[in-house]
């Protein structure tokens, strides 16, 4: 006989691990017990030597498709002769935390259940220890119900039985519940009084396809639903939403998903995961055309909760629009009282149910990178779940950047990422990353030692940073960028990074976003960047791409080559221009910028493509969208010393557009232009420093076109190259390389 002492980390709470481990304890003849507590899970084990090897072996191989074990520490231990495996209650024993399990889509065993089950039958919050609501509804660890916003919800004698049985799929599912005695649908009426909507999946799917629009509560929070085909309604929800042009996500189911797209089985499984997120896939043609708005790619999404699989029992529509219900850049709405006020004039029916969002969670979202994912969105699915990395990052609070913006805490060597923020220049979303930084750390027992934030000193994030009153490490925005890749992908040496994106305080006071560094978790140094160029009206330049246009041609040709060149503008737009070159000659708030993303802006905006921008980086992606893939040909840079220019790019261009060449032809040849940049840079780099590790971040790589084309190149060039992956390549990665970057400094400091 032989007694061992076994503890797991990772994500083994709210993901059904202890009635797992209590089966598998049956299966051997392993007698002791099991227990969550907030920093894992414990096993005491008793049996035979052999069943103990297989017992521990079958752990790691079986364990539930939503864990996650980081490591299993296995300690003899002494026999107490127990005669049965039992299931302890949760104990709280120290500040040390497990990780909290994301949400989890709903299972096929629970939809079974729905059909077939007396008390859950068509029950849309149907769930068990597989599946269900978790981040969105937990207040603190350990993961019990009375933790959670299902507290309220008194369980029925049948619930009580499954919840207690440990053979009992839903043996301590904390948000158990049936048609008895759970949360129920309820629909606004004219007042604002929310009151419960029998068979909510018929009447919703009724007025889908009816043609009318509907505010309806998710996990995370409210979303805009309609029929996807129906252009009338998708342009009737985008002139409500004050003409949002930003391209919108479509919920369909797997079978139909095929028809539209071509998606491999990696990318298959991922939609099709537990987690769920949202695919930017190119479609092979568009629903209604107000979806995509003119884009060649479509973001999908299968099913996540039950009423979702319900709906699409009901309606005749194929798809559904599943826009985040929200005003414009502000967070997702969670409240009925918020949805009533807020999304009220922009539908026609107000569905949520009586059961609390505590963590608001918007959908996830990712693009495919030669048949690899990559984050563009990580929040529901993903969020809080912690990115492993190797270095000690205890006591650290990384506040993030100011678009995309996340944070990240420090525990161990772990960063648990927020969920997805949003633009903190928004006075409801910076109120909401005060209250999530409020509640991740109360979650996880976090109190900062060091925080670590971006150089800028305008960002909001920093400014926050600085009222603690504690040591800050500030981290500089492209170095942030190349470390979060580094830290993705444990890479602790020097690599050449290429950081390519709209805005970043540089060293020298200008904007930089088109970069050539090498870079060190600890340092970084500029080695050839993009020229500079005063972007005439500050910010006003991001909204309004073609005064980027209007710079570059000033600069590179003068004052008669900007009037011929941009008469494609309308009246009112081109009489701005002469101000605009006096101000550029005076310096008057016209910043100097090397961004890459202010380079595909003006070439947007002189093509005609997008000269005034309704969401951001919108002239970029329709660039991209614009590209001839037949093209193999390019324009030339010059190189100045440690500059490039793109004086000999414009005036090709301006030669093309003389030519009367096609407009996908010349955005072939500027993204091919690029991508020879990217390749030529990295070579020279190489030559000179010998590096042969190259690491691709920045906003400017979510284009799919140059990303995939980048990593092709400089594979064939015998380099090894890192990109963004579990994290994204714009903003929201930026936390994440600020707490490696702090870590690496406190433990230089600390060895010296």
């Amino acid at each position: 006989m032989r007694a061992v002492h076994i503890h797991i980390t990772g994500l083994v709470q709210g993901v059904g691990f202890r009635p797992f481990v209590y089966r598998l304890a049956q299966n051997y003849q392993i007698r002791g017990w099991v227990s969550n507590d907030n920093e894992g899970l414990s096993i005491h084990a008793e049996g035979n030597t052999d069943s103990i090897d297989y017992f521990l072996a079958d752990i790691e191989r079986f364990a539930p498709d939503a864990a996650h074990i980081q490591q299993v520490t296995i300690n003899e231990t002494d026999i107490f002769g127990y005669d049965s495996m039992t299931i302890l209650q949760s104990a709280n024993l120290s500040n040390a935390i497990t990780e909290v399990s994301p949400d989890i889509a709903v299972c096929n065993d629970c939809l079974t259940d729905m059909r077939l089950q007396h008390r859950r039958l068509a029950y849309p919050f149907t769930n068990c220890t597989n599946c269900g609501p978790r981040f969105t509804i937990i207040r603190a660890l350990p993961y019990d119900r009375h933790m959670t916003t299902m507290d309220v919800f008194e369980m029925c004698h049948y619930c009580q039985t499954e919840y207690h049985q440990p053979t009992d799929r839903r043996f301590h599912a904390q948000p158990i519940a049936c048609n008895h005695c759970g949360p129920v649908y309820t629909m606004a009426d004219h007042h604002g009084n929310f009151k419960p909507l029998s068979d909510p999946a018929a009447a919703i799917a009724n007025w889908i396809d009816q043609g009318e629009i509907v505010a309806l509560k998710a996990m995370g929070g409210y979303h805009l639903i309609c029929d996807a085909t129906n252009e009338k309604t998708v342009h009737k929800l985008r002139e409500r939403k004050n003409k949002e042009a930003k391209p919108m996500a479509v919920m369909t189911t797997a079978e139909r998903l095929k028809e539209r797209f071509n998606v491999s089985e990696e990318v298959f499984n991922l939609l099709n995961s537990w987690k769920r997120p949202i695919g930017i896939l190119p479609h092979k043609y568009p629903y209604s055309p107000s979806v995509s708005n003119g884009l060649n790619t479509t973001g999908i999404v299968l099913p996540y909760m039950p009423l979702h699989h319900q709906l699409f029992d009901f309606m005749q529509a194929e798809a559904i629009v599943l826009t985040s219900g929200n005003l414009s850049d502000e967070p997702i709405t969670i409240t009925d009282a918020d949805a009533y006020q807020n999304l009220g004039k922009l539908t026609d029916k107000i569905v949520g149910y009586n059961r609390e969002i505590h963590n608001r969670v918007d959908d996830s979202v990712f693009m495919v990178c030669n048949e690899q994912p990559v984050m563009i969105r990580r929040s529901r699915g993903f969020a809080p779940a912690p990115v492993s990395l190797h270095i000690e990052t205890e006591g650290i609070l990384a506040m993030g950047a100011e678009m995309a913006c996340t944070f990240a805490i420090g525990k161990g060597r772990q960063a648990l990422l927020s969920q997805h923020i949003g633009d903190l220049k928004n006075a409801a979303t910076l109120a909401f990353y005060e209250e999530a930084l409020e509640r991740l750390s109360r979650l996880f027992r976090f109190e900062p030692i060091w925080i670590a934030c971006d150089t800028h000193p305008d960002y909001l994030s920093s400014q926050i940073a600085r009222k603690y009153g504690i040591e800050v490490i500030e981290v500089q925005h492209h170095h942030a960028h190349i470390a979060a890749v580094m830290a993705e992908h444990f890479i602790d040496e020097p690599v050449i990074g290429i950081a390519f994106d709209g805005t970043g305080a540089g060293d020298d006071g200008t904007i930089w976003g088109g970069e050539f560094l090498i870079c060190e978790l600890s340092q970084y140094q500029r080695i050839i960047y993009f020229d500079p160029i005063p972007l005439p009206g500050g910010d006003k330049v991001v909204s309004e791409p073609w005064r980027t246009t209007v710079s570059y041609l000033y600069k590179y040709f003068g004052a008669e080559i900007v009037k011929t060149a941009t008469n494609f503008l309308p009246s009112p737009t081109k009489d701005k221009i002469p101000l605009m070159l006096q101000a550029i000659n005076l310096n008057l708030n016209c910043p100097a910028s090397s961004g890459a993303g202010r380079l595909f802006d003006a070439v947007s905006a002189l093509l005609n493509i997008c000269t005034h921008s309704k969401y951001h980086a919108e002239a970029p992606m329709r660039l991209e969208a614009a590209i001839d893939h037949g093209c193999a040909e390019s324009y030339q840079a010059d190189f100045i010393e440690d500059r490039i220019e793109f004086k000999t790019v414009f005036q090709s261009i301006l030669d093309d557009l003389k030519k009367q060449t096609s407009t996908g032809i010349i955005a072939a040849k500027f993204h091919n232009t690029m991508l020879n940049l990217i390749k030529e840079t990295a070579v020279r780099i190489r030559e000179k420093h010998q590096l042969n590790k190259v690491v691709l971040s920045g906003g400017s790589f979510q284009n799919r076109y140059l990303l995939e084309h980048s990593i092709r190149l400089l594979k064939q060039c015998g380099f090894e190259v890192f990109f963004p992956q579990q994290i994204p390549p714009n903003d929201g990665g930026i936390a994440l390389g600020q707490i490696a970057v702090a870590a690496k400094l406190i433990q230089k400091r600390k060895s010296s």
